[in-house]
């Protein structure tokens, strides 16, 4: 048993436990072949083992994977943080501009990210079959037509429309982005931006609100569309000369490194407990791409499988019961502060705050330092943890030493406590701000965690489980645009935030049990994947 760990019973390699240091035992004699890390990493076993290909993208200059990230990272911010929020600071203006009450305005939003989680399937077949370049433009240029369309409304059915077609894009902006961090970046490097992508689809949305909202205040709700148009505009130039597919296939036989586990004890300890295979490569290195060969929008086809095998993929990984433990706390806690997103204007608006938009906007402050401190936090521990773990377990490394952190992932709760009851003592609002804030720092250190966790578990099987999780996460926003509203209307926002902090309570506790069990799940999975003979896996 590793660190509290249950080893399977049964023999053989457990995807996701790898070796990263030469620590593992009889490490020395099977790893010599193997790629290792530079600089203060030197001791470090790379994982995965990456190619000699040029074109590899693990084996591109780390400043070009950084400058991916980066424009990803604003497309994440346009496409997906701005585009759902964007209106929340307004809805108070809207109710008298367009007639229609807090619940119509809310299907504003409701609607948006009903098409969102409908086209995941769609975002995750194309993305695994013809890569993620080409999708990472059309869901951009879906975002800036939907933009033109809202910056052009009068109507409230105009708006509606505009916002069904921005819709078309958050599918793609949502998910994607966690598994361009599995394309470009070693396991013991993933921590840092896995949590980057979890700040900016979290936290980062909170910014927005308060953005808006001065624009709102300063001139017109329509001028958050013209803005906008021009970011995306950027955006869509940048990602045509500057992410290229990142989608690489590489021979597990010739970039494996997994630790097969412990040896029977009634056998003598020998390197072949550890399953390794030899790293050299008997092919020619393939020559690296050119600039104008990587502006290729279509790289030829990633996966075998026919679309509509791919398109039910999202849900297949679902049986899969880590995969779906990912899939539901990642999600329901997302869920929590948008809930608190959806009534800001209905709760402050009106007496006895009586905040204009740019005040209820300015609220959205506290969430995005919070969900700052949190990923900071979050991206300063979480990588120097799974090392110090791996260390102490002779090397071996375990998906599940992500999950300790989550454990701080308690603070949600707190927060959702901690709002309902002020928002209902009409108490004061820097002190309901600190409880939205703290909220969101509870997210993070369940939202960052727990996804590098599926990563690093799952291999191969990223693009649907992130995936899965938006359509999750989406329809449930979806529902909320139904019932939140009137909910908080009929029963004051305390029962409300108190039932949503209760379940966040439950789901942090559930860590423990994945943490334990979650080796032996794996190991499971693996000898028992019933939807093995469907290839639904990522290329890596």
């Amino acid at each position: 048993m590793g660190l509290g760990v249950l080893e399977p019973s049964s023999a053989g390699p457990v995807p996701g436990t790898v070796i990263l240091s030469d620590e593992a035992p009889l490490a020395p004699n099977g790893t010599n072949n193997l790629k290792r890390g530079s600089g203060k990493h030197t001791e470090i076993i790379l994982t995965p083992q990456p190619t000699d290909d040029p074109n590899d993208p693990l084996n591109w200059p780390y400043y070009q994977k950084v400058l991916i990230v980066a424009i990803i990272v604003y497309g994440a911010c346009l496409c997906a943080c701005c585009t759902g929020p964007l209106l929340n600071a307004s809805y108070y203006v809207l109710t008298i501009e367009l007639q229609r009450s807090f619940a119509d305005l809310a299907l504003l939003t409701g609607y948006q990210i009903l098409v969102a989680g409908a086209t995941g399937p769609i975002v995750s077949a194309i993305s695994t079959k013809y890569g993620k370049r080409a999708v990472f433009l059309l869901s951009a240029l879906a975002c800036l037509v939907g933009t033109i369309i809202g910056s052009c409304s009068q109507t409230y059915n105009t708006l509606l429309a505009g916002r069904i077609v921005q819709g078309l894009s958050l599918a793609c902006w949502e998910s994607l982005p966690f598994t361009i961090v599995a394309d470009l970046f070693f396991v013991h490097e993933r921590g840092l931006w896995i949590t980057v992508m979890s700040f900016t689809l979290t936290a980062v949305s909170n910014l927005s609100s308060v953005i808006a909202g001065q624009i709102v205040s300063a001139y017109d709700w329509h001028y958050l569309f013209h803005i906008l148009n021009g970011c995306l505009g950027i955006l869509i130039i940048l990602v045509f000369l500057f992410v290229p597919e990142t989608c690489y296939h590489r021979d597990p036989g010739l970039t494996n490194n997994e630790f097969a586990g412990p040896p029977d004890h009634e056998k003598e300890r020998t390197a072949e407990a550890i399953q390794i295979e030899d790293t050299e490569v008997i092919n020619q290195v393939p020559k690296k791409k050119t600039f104008w060969q990587r502006l290729a929008i279509f790289t030829g086809t990633h996966s075998d499988e026919s679309l509509i095998r791919l398109f039910l993929a999202p849900f297949l990984v679902c049986a899969n019961l880590g995969a779906l433990w990912t899939i539901i706390i990642t999600g329901a806690v997302s869920s929590f502060y948008v809930a608190i997103a959806y009534v800001t204007a209905q709760l402050f608006g009106p007496p006895p705050y009586l905040l204009s938009p740019a005040g209820i906007g300015n609220l959205s402050l506290g969430p995005f330092i919070g969900g700052a401190l949190g990923s900071i936090l979050v991206g300063i521990l979480m990588d120097p943890l799974i090392l110090r773990l791996a260390k102490r377990n002779n090397g071996i490394y375990e998906p599940e030493f992500r999950l300790p952190l989550s454990v701080i992932g308690l603070l949600c709760g707190v927060g959702l406590f901690g709002f309902g009851y002020l928002t209902k003592s009409q108490g004061n609002l820097y002190a309901i701000d600190f409880m939205w804030g703290l909220c969101l720092v509870g997210i993070a250190f369940i939202g960052g965690p727990c996804s590098a966790y599926a990563i690093d578990a799952f291999p191969g099987m990223s693009n649907e489980i992130f995936i899965a999780n938006i359509m999750f996460k989406n329809f449930l926003f979806y529902g909320y645009s139904y019932f939140v509203n009137n909910w908080v209307e009929s029963a004051g926002p305390a029962i409300p935030f108190y039932t949503f902090g209760g379940i966040s309570f439950f789901l942090v506790a559930t860590t423990l049990g994945v943490y334990v069990f979650g080796k032996r799940y794996r190991s499971f999975w693996h000898r028992h994947n019933f939807v093995k003979g469907i290839d639904i896996s990522t290329p890596h």
